[in-house]
């Protein structure tokens, strides 16, 4: 398998995911607004890291939600994408929009109490 349908993998993987996560699961562990970041399949199909964003809801409930729910997620991308194998799911949390969103407050918050002296 080349890079450019590595990729088309990997964004059609993100995509269902995405739409089974926000349309579909109703665990209610999975809380708050979550964000398919980055997936991640690899190139014999066997195994999908999937990097999940939590804000406002408790990230490692959420990601407890999500792995036990990975079988029925599984079996969405078996029948929404036609692949020789379907991956196993593993799902990740990642904190990398909440870290950019503390960061930029603080460099708001830096900017605004330099205006506020000069």
């Amino acid at each position: 398998m080349n890079k450019k349908s590595g990729g088309h993998v990997n964004s059609d993987v993100k995509r269902v995911i995405s739409h089974v996560i926000e349309r579909e699961i109703k665990d209610p562990r999975v809380t708050g607004l979550i964000s398919v970041v980055k997936v991640e399949v690899t190139k014999d199909l066997k195994e999908c890291k999937c990097y999940i964003s939590v804000l406002g809801g408790d990230g490692d409930k959420t990601i407890e939600g999500l792995q036990s729910a990975s079988g029925f997620i599984r079996k969405r991308v078996a029948e929404a994408l036609n692949m020789r194998n379907t991956p196993e799911i593993r799902f990740i949390l990642d904190d990398s929009i909440q870290y950019g969103i503390e960061m930029s407050k603080k460099i708001d918050d830096i900017i605004g109490g330099k205006t506020d002296e000069g």
